[in-house]
Parts: structure tokens; sequence; C-alpha cells
């Protein structure tokens, strides 16, 4: 299973915002400088950020971007749903059991629950200060 590029560097966008002043925002510019990633395509990552309620823009001067929410509540199953989506990473295609129900579909939905529950108690604050 592979993640797109886009959430390996919202992953690590949300693990530099966890680690700064709260209240403060951080422009467009400074953070694509920072990631070393054009602000053309860090703000298509942010804008999805926003719409997840992860982060919040402030337009202006001092605007910006910042957590929405606590860090302590953000956690990796949240920052990747918001950049991957909500879909199920196996569908069956091929039921050659001739039954309503696909018995490798089962297990691999067994096995994406368990890692939704791995990713939800994970927090991007918990990783980043146990790197330090």
């Amino acid at each position: 299973m592979k993640y797109t590029k886009a959430t390996n560097y919202a992953l690590h966008i949300m693990s530099f915002l966890v680690t700064r002043d709260e209240r403060e925002n951080l422009s467009l510019q400074p953070l694509a400088d920072h990631m070393n990633m054009s602000s053309t395509y860090l703000s298509k990552i942010l804008t999805q950020l926003v719409k997840a309620d992860l982060i919040q823009s402030a337009p202006g001067v001092k605007g910006g971007y910042s957590l929405r929410r606590a860090k302590e509540e953000i956690s990796f199953f949240d920052v990747i749903q918001a950049i991957e989506g909500s879909g199920a990473m196996f569908t069956c295609e091929m039921n050659l059991e001739g039954e309503g129900d696909c018995k490798i579909e089962r297990v691999m939905k067994e096995a994406e629950a368990q890692m939704v529950m791995f990713l939800k108690a994970k927090k991007i604050c918990d990783a980043v200060s146990t790197t330090k």
C-alpha cells in the first residue's frame, strides 16, 4: 500500500505546525521555503487541510495558517483522510465464490479497520515530541 506524495507532505506540514506557537500564523511563502516545495503545490495541500478543519487560514498582513484544533487531538488518520479521502483501500472486483460476500474482501477490510484504529490513536504531536 502506498500513500500519495501529498499525504507525505501533509504529515510533515502538520508535524511542523504542531511544534509552533498555536496562536501564531505562518504565511504561505515561509512555509513553502521551510518545506522546500513550491507555494502552488503547498497551497493545494493546505486547502485540503483547511477543508478538513485541521488548520485555519487568516487573510491579511498578519494572516497565514495555524492549527484549528488542539495539537493533542490531531491524529495521523485525520491528516491522511484529509488528503486521501475516506474510500475503502480494497474493494473486491472478483467474487469467484458466487456468494454475496467475498472472503478476501472481509480479510482486507478487517486489516484496514485495525490500521485505521492504530492511526487514529497516533497523534502527530506525540510522534514529533518523541523524535526530539
